[in-house]
């Protein structure tokens, strides 16, 4: 049986005082004097929350976090730490803690935050069916967790945020992340796309008018600002809003109020603004195409989540992710990718990133012939062929354009690399190492010749080498090239 709120502390008193405090307040609970116990717990059954210890015999608080994050990444965690620990504390946001609670506390705050923290358990449940359509904000790669650590920083501040990354990379996943872990996360979260409103409709879309305002203004109807009230409004694409715009935009940040089209009764604003771009928005400052007062009021904070290209490593985490997700929508089991498979789309450039990632999963779920997933099981674009000439040569398949390179693996020679050591790998061949390396030099050194005419200083200096250096590589190799 689901139990709503799990206690793990080994000093018996502070057990005592929470165990206490939830029944008074009606709350389910169950207590542990060991994370280890928690954890064999965790087979059985899945609490709404966890509120732990930090500093515990055996596996400590941290570690605790750690494990449970790896196979439920939404439970909400609470640590609990002395004063002395708040460092570590604030280390546990890498790890994905819902919350730290300081020791010695009070206990109807800590009453106040357990109850916060099942809040978001049961908003994350009932929402999960509108989650499960988006990209997740999952990562262990150190760029994702200081994202992760800034949302844990953030939590207890309604301060302007202004987030940055390339399309698809989950800028709205974290403009939701920092509302839900906000102290306005009862409150509405409105999201609007300002690059998809038609310029003559975002005036109103974001303020609101009154009857009569223009022609069509049947009624009065609220704004996105109005229906964000005391929650939090999130701005993308804000490097297109028109300039007209921006003016109204800054205005309300700086008073505190707006007017509706048409009206001129002043409405108070309570509402904490998220932007996103993907654009420079300081070149558009210097381009005259962003107003930089507006762009420093909104660049209070800037968090910048990295394309998935620079997080690789989260790749095999994601699939497995969106892989049962996937399953799940359409009432089968997930599908999983070999060793060989996963190794080619570790190391796909991904232009789409988080959100073309996902859309890979769902075709292999759809697409995909068996359980287990190989390498000629994904999409063309993830495996091309590859013919290994007398000189190492790699032809790719011919692209739409006739160019003879496909567009998305222009410069992502690792994808190709990846993809015969697998070949190689699954053909059960050794020592594939030193027969690369030994291709890879020939081929720069064969290029360097030719770049510099066959002068073998002029190359080696080029490629890193000295002479001497350079001319036993050319005998090891077994390549012929004069002066």
């Amino acid at each position: 049986m689901t139990q709503a709120v799990w206690i793990i502390d080994d000093d018996k008193a502070i057990r005592w005082v929470l165990e206490k405090s939830l029944a008074r307040s009606g709350i389910a609970y169950q207590s542990f004097s060991s994370a280890d116990d928690a954890l064999n717990a965790l087979y059985d059954a899945t609490p709404s929350v966890i509120i732990s210890d930090i500093r515990m015999p055996g596996t400590d608080g941290l570690k605790f976090l750690g494990k449970v994050k790896q196979e439920h990444p939404a439970l909400p965690v609470i640590i609990m730490t002395a004063h002395s620990d708040l460092d570590s504390a604030v280390a546990a946001f890498q790890g994905g803690a819902f919350e730290y609670l300081p020791k010695p506390f009070d206990v109807d705050q800590a009453v106040a935050l357990i109850e916060r923290a099942l809040a978001e358990s049961r908003s994350s449940e009932a929402a999960s069916e509108d989650a499960e359509a988006m990209p997740a904000l999952l990562g262990q790669a150190p760029a994702m967790q200081d994202v992760f650590r800034a949302i844990g920083r953030l939590s207890q501040s309604s301060v302007t945020v202004l987030i940055t990354g390339e399309s698809g990379t989950g800028k709205e996943r974290v403009a939701e992340a920092l509302h839900r872990h906000s102290v306005r996360s009862a409150k509405p979260f409105i999201a609007l796309n300002t690059a998809a409103i038609p310029k003559d409709l975002l005036e109103s879309e974001l303020f609101g008018h009154e009857k009569g305002a223009f022609t069509g203004a049947l009624g009065t109807r609220r704004g996105r600002f109005e229906e964000a009230e005391g929650g939090t409004l999130f701005l993308d694409e804000i490097g297109d809003m028109p300039t007209e715009l921006q003016t109204r935009l800054l205005r309300v940040l700086s008073d505190g109020h707006f007017y509706r089209v048409g009206g001129h009764t002043p409405i108070k604003a309570n509402v904490r603004v998220i932007a996103a771009t993907h654009q420079n928005l300081e070149e558009h400052v210097k381009q005259g195409k962003f107003r930089e007062d507006l762009f420093h009021r909104l660049n209070v904070i800037r968090l910048r989540l990295p394309a998935l290209r620079e997080r690789s490593e989260d790749i095999p985490l994601l699939v497995r992710h969106f892989l049962a997700r996937s399953a799940a929508n359409l009432g089968v089991e997930p599908k999983r990718l070999s060793e060989a498979a996963m190794a080619l789309v570790q190391h796909y450039a991904f232009p789409g990133n988080v959100r073309q990632l996902e859309n890979l999963c769902q075709w292999i779920t759809v697409m995909a012939p068996g359980q287990s997933v190989e390498m000629q099981d994904l999409p063309p674009e993830f495996r091309p062929e590859l013919v290994a000439g007398s000189g190492g040569a790699i032809e790719l398949p011919p692209a739409a354009d006739g160019s003879g390179v496909l567009p998305t693996l222009a410069g992502d020679w690792t994808m190709l690399l990846a993809r015969e050591v697998a070949q190689r790998l699954a053909a059960g061949e050794t020592g594939i190492i030193d027969d690369l390396t030994a291709r890879f030099e020939s081929t720069c050194i064969k290029s360097g010749l030719a770049h510099t005419g066959g002068r073998k200083v002029e190359a080696a200096n080029l490629l890193g080498w000295g002479r001497n250096t350079l001319t036993r590589k050319i005998q090891e190799l077994g390549l012929e090239h004069g002066e």
